[in-house]
């Protein structure tokens, strides 16, 4: 019983087996019910229409007696040829119902163990694993579904890889700057001065705000923050980042200003995490606009939802890197990132989770590279 309960195959061939069985006994015991009866209403039929010679005269007893012997001698005959026909009809049936079943049971049972080997596959780290869906079944829906989540699963393991690679190499960048300097402070060949304590303070700053990111990032893919959801201005947002922002675009001679209409509603928000999202975004749009850019901050409402914008006149985002540009640590020129001085590359992923959050969504556009970008995102109106 263990061996069948663990074989989907068998279980199905005995299934349409017991069908099968359970059918022919059926039409055995109806048969068997059904005939005599039948037969004799015949013969009565045929009895009324042909047997009046035999009821007159004085042969009427002896032909009565002779006929019901014939009869029931011709019954017996009848019964044992119908049962004969039955039985060989019975066997020829079984055995094409045992190969039909054995073929179709194959038919459900083979992309089931195809799905079951892929999936043994994926378990092992195999995540190119895929296997054919052919049709429009549930056994085909089940394999493109199993294909879909086998590509989903391969995705997840390559940006762990990267995710892994990138931590190691955003951490190794400021330790090795720390290391280099303090082995130039105990050798002597950099002076014990200001000037190489602030180097330090820098690396070591630039490090402490990777781990804050990190750690920011497992809260928000995790949902493990509460937000305090109130009516909150937007004018009051942007007026927050445009004073932060203001010393950093002024020492690059940007120009960052809004524009905002009056009658503007307002939104319902986490102040303090839409004003992270808002000044995440202007803040990019500063560090990637050129000296004598500009950085545009705006808002418009489209029905219930209010559209918040961050337009800047710097370096553009080419179109085949729009779709993963709010990945973590992704970055459209990675070089140039780290050159410049970028961040860890993870602080549009933290503004697009706390935007899904708040039930909203959040995009880029941009005509190109060298053409500037517009980020933009969207919130409840109050």
């Amino acid at each position: 019983m263990k061996y069948i309960r663990a074989r989907l195959g068998l279980k199905l061939f005995l299934s349409y087996l017991a069908v099968l069985l359970v059918g022919v006994s059926v039409i055995w015991v109806a048969t068997q019910i059904t005939t005599p009866r039948a037969y004799a209403r015949h013969l009565a039929f045929m009895e009324s229409q042909m047997g009046t010679g035999f009821m007159n005269g004085q042969g009427q007893g002896q032909g009565q007696g002779q006929g019901h012997g014939m009869v029931a001698d011709f019954y017996e005959n009848f019964q044992a040829s119908f049962n004969e026909a039955l039985l060989i009809s019975v066997f020829a049936a079984a055995v094409i119902a045992v190969v039909v079943s054995w073929l179709l049971s194959r038919n459900i049972v083979s992309p089931v163990q195809a799905i079951m080997s892929a999936s043994q596959r994926i378990s092992e780290g195999h995540y190119d694993e895929r296997v054919n869906s052919r049709g429009m079944d549930e056994i085909a829906q089940l394999a493109a579904r199993f294909n879909q989540m086998a590509s989903q699963l391969e995705q997840v393991e390559t940006m762990r890889r990267q995710l892994i690679g990138d931590v190691t190499h955003e951490l190794r960048t400021p330790l090795t700057s720390i290391k280099g300097y303090m082995e130039g402070l105990v050798d002597g060949v950099l002076p014990a001065n200001a000037e190489t304590f602030n180097q330090i303070h820098h690396e070591a700053d630039r490090l402490s705000r990777l781990v804050d990111d990190l750690q920011e990032l497992s809260r928000v893919e995790a949902h493990a923050y509460s937000l305090d959801v109130r009516s909150v201005s937007v004018s009051s947002l942007v007026q927050t980042t445009l004073k932060r922002l203001s010393p950093q675009a002024t020492a690059k001679r940007i120009t960052l200003r809004s524009n905002l209409p009056n009658d503007l509603s307002h939104v319902h928000a986490d102040e303090d995490r839409i004003t992270q999202v808002l000044v995440n975004l202007a803040a990019n749009a500063v560090q990637y606009t050129p000296e004598d850019g500009e950085v545009l901050i705006s808002a418009s409402q489209h029905g219930n939802e209010l559209y918040i914008s961050v337009k800047d006149s710097g370096i553009g985002i080419p179109q085949e890197h729009l779709k993963n540009i709010f990945t973590r640590f992704y970055r459209v020129d990675k070089s140039r990132s780290r050159q410049s001085g970028g961040g860890s590359g993870i602080g549009l992923t933290i503004a697009r989770h706390i935007v899904e959050a708040h039930g909203g969504r959040i995009w880029v556009e941009s005509a190109g590279e060298g053409l500037g970008s517009t980020f933009t995102f969207s919130l409840k109106v109050s």
